[in-house]
């Protein structure tokens, strides 16, 4: 699924942005990715992002090199608490920006 951004000043240099899922039924579909914008001192690096959460054992990827957007993929059965601790430490921290678009109710109450 591909989704087009309304250009606007001071945004991403890309105007769309892919959502990839596997469908479980006819109404039903598996989200595969959820985007989020690392900012601030480890924003031009991925791998310092990645680095930083590695103990989770994350799957991911990273959109370019010129767009260092990371997107990962958090496992059912993760340490929940743990990632948005650590995600929430280096938002604080000014490390990096991160949106959830997708939650389980599990991860919504960890």
């Amino acid at each position: 699924m591909w989704f087009r951004f309304v250009p606007r000043e001071c945004w991403f240099p890309q105007d769309i942005e892919g959502l990839w899922a596997t469908r479980l039924s006819a109404g039903t579909a598996m989200i595969e990715n959820v985007p989020f914008v690392p900012s601030g001192p480890l924003a031009r690096s991925p791998q310092a992002v990645h680095q930083r959460l590695a103990a989770f054992h994350l799957g991911g990827e990273v959109m370019s090199a010129d767009f260092p957007m990371v997107a990962f993929n958090v496992p059912a059965g993760a340490d929940f608490a743990g990632i948005k601790a650590l995600l929430s430490q280096g938002q604080d921290e000014g490390c990096w920006h991160r949106e959830v678009g997708c939650g389980t109710d599990e991860w919504w109450n960890a």
